[in-house]
This record gives structure tokens, sequence and C-alpha cells, in this order.
């Protein structure tokens, strides 16, 4: 029988790669833990994100390529993950524990951008991530009534508050600290100051994902969260009708203008299908954020349909990823949840590829 060389494992599997950072697995790093014992074969596939839509491709694709191996009598293949922590800016301070924040955020408001940020967090959540939401909605705090936990009040570990937990998630929210119908009225430097204490004085632990919900529009919150720590990327709430689409545009720019790359476009609200008669019906027009997208070159990361299932879930505590995962919203904003994951993962890794390139030529 034919014995087994390591190099001839890493080099079936240099034949895998990785889609969207254009390296086969081997070159960047993804294989762990090789062992050899006769022609039993064993090692890890560490993807950059337990989110990763093409995880069971990869891992069926190993199999095979090692199997074929001469002297090979049994492949065992785990897929792991471990999130990259994004990339440091200057002298912004890291929010510690926290490998990435991604701001979710609109031009507008009433595009349903909460929504698009609850469901995307529990998605990640779903996929094994270790995931927060801190709800910088100020004006408008409503993750903790879409998460469930409206009535719960924070605890305090030495001089920090603790997130709560709901479905997976560690949240924070203004909601929590300053519950009822008293309106939220604050100035710049107070919002400032508010910003500050969800990122350095909640203890949000080992997170590979803190999900911001921003407000919508482009004030006082997204640039103080642009100036305090590193922000990996922002997501770009919008519908298809053209007012929202124009709103967009303006928050895009302002992102751009405080150097924080724009992961992409989540189109909301794209089309409803009548459950009747499964007519389909743009009620808000049609391609809007793809046009968008295409126009600034930016991803295109979904469309998301319209159905009672997101209203009833939102409303009920119980997102629609939970409370209805074969809908076609589920299944959406899961895709959704992959595309965010994807993307930063590249930007976090875009160092470490112009090392890798370097070092293979």
């Amino acid at each position: 029988m034919a014995q087994v060389s390591e190099q001839s494992v890493l080099d079936a599997l240099r034949r895998i790669v990785d889609p969207d950072l254009h390296k086969d697995i081997v070159t960047l790093g993804f294989i762990k833990d090789l062992r050899i014992v006769g022609g039993e074969v064993s090692f890890r596939i560490v993807l950059t994100t337990p989110a990763c839509p093409v995880k069971e491709q990869m891992q069926a694709a190993a199999e095979q390529y090692v199997g074929a191996l001469a002297g090979v009598t049994g492949v065992k293949v785990t897929m792991d993950a471990e999130v990259p922590k994004g990339r440091g800016l200057g002298e912004k301070v890291t929010v510690p524990g926290v490998r990435n924040i991604v701001a979710i955020s609109s031009g507008k408001g009433g595009v349903g951008k909460s929504t698009v940020a609850v469901n995307v967090a529990v998605a990640l959540a779903r996929d094994g991530a270790r995931v927060g939401l801190m709800d910088a909605d100020v004006y408008g705090p409503n993750a903790p009534l879409m998460l469930g936990v409206s009535d719960s009040k924070p605890e305090v570990a030495g001089n920090k508050l603790l997130p709560v937990k709901a479905h997976g998630l560690s949240m924070m929210s203004m909601a929590i600290l300053k519950p009822g119908d008293e309106p939220m009225i604050f100035r710049g430097p107070i919002l400032h100051g508010l910003v500050r204490q969800f990122l350095q004085d909640v203890l949000w632990g080992e997170l590979d994902y803190l999900i911001v919900d921003m407000p919508p529009g482009t004030g006082d919150v997204q640039l103080s969260l642009a100036q305090l720590v590193p922000v990996q990327g922002a997501v770009l709430v919008t519908t298809p009708q053209e007012v929202a689409v124009a709103d967009v545009r303006r928050a895009l720019r302002m992102f751009e203008t405080v150097a924080v790359p724009v992961l992409g476009i989540v189109e909301n609200m794209s089309y409803f299908v009548a459950p009747d008669t499964g007519t389909r019906y743009n009620i808000f027009g049609e391609g809007g954020g793809e046009r968008l997208a295409e126009a600034y070159g930016v991803p295109f990361l979904g469309a998301v349909p319209m159905g009672l299932d997101v209203r009833e879930g939102g409303d009920a505590g119980v997102p629609v990823v939970l409370s209805h995962p074969d809908s076609p919203q589920a299944e959406a904003f899961r895709r959704v949840a992959e595309e965010i994951a994807r993307q930063v993962s590249i930007e976090a890794l875009k160092p470490e590829l112009k090392v890798v390139v370097t070092q293979a030529q």
C-alpha cells in the first residue's frame, strides 16, 4: 500500500479555492491539525466565519480530493471557524473582546433598518457566531421589543454594565436603561457620551460581531461611532423607491468621508407575494437598491420581501428567522447575514492577503 504523505494531502487540498479571497485554502492557512495514521487522514478546515455559505461544498471537496489519493483509507474533515479581527485605525480604541464592529444604517427612517439589524444578528448567532447587538438608535430604540426583553433590567459587574441576553445575543439599548414612554431628547455632546458608554462601559465579552443598529440619517451618532472605534464596515438599508435610495446616497457619502468601508446595500421590503394567489407586487418600485450598489461599486447583499411574518415576529419578540425559519423572509435574512459575514472577512483579511500574495510570488 502506498504511504500517504502530508505534502500529497496539502497538494490535493490546494485545488480548493476560497471564492471570496481567491486563494487556495492551504495558502490561506485554513488547514489545521493535519494528522496521518496509516491510511487514515484527519484535519480541520478553519474558515473565516461560521456563516460561510460554501462550507458544506468545501468539506465535500476536501473529502473527495484527499480520499482519491493512493493509500488513503479514510478521511475525517472537521469544519471550524475563527472570525478574523477587524482592522485598527490610528488612535481609535478597540472594544475589549470584540473582533468586528458592523454598523447597520439607513439614509431615512421607515425602511426596516432595525428589523434587518435584529434578524441579521440572530441569524449570525444561529450559525454559531458570538454576536452582540448595540441598539444605538437612541431616539427610537426598538431592539428590546423585537427581541422580547423590553422588561429586562441591566445588571452591573464591578463598574461595567452586563448586556441583556436574548435569543443567543448579548444586547444593550437605551430602552433598557431608560424604559417607559418618556421621549429621548439628547443633543450632540450627550449622544457622543452615550455611544462611548455603550462601547466602553458595557461588558460585551468575547464577540465575533458587534452589530450596531444606528439611527437613520447622517447625524451625531454615526460620526461618534466612526470617531471612537474602528468600525469594520457599514451596511446600508433601503427600500426600492427613489426617495429612499436618494437618502442612502447621502449616507454612503458620509461613511466614505469618515473612512468607514461600505460592506454593501440591503434592499428591504423589496416586493410582496400575495399568499392567496402567488402574485408578486413591487409595491415600492423595483431594483433601486441593486442599481445603487452597482452605481457606487459596492456589493448588493440581498433583497428581503415583505411579509406578515416579519411584522408579527417583531411585535411578539421572536424575530422571523426564529419564528418562521422556512419563510422566504427568513431565508433572505440568512443570506444577507452570510453576505455581511463574507464582506467582513474580506475587509479584515485585506492586509494579510497582500502578505500571502507577496510570499507566494
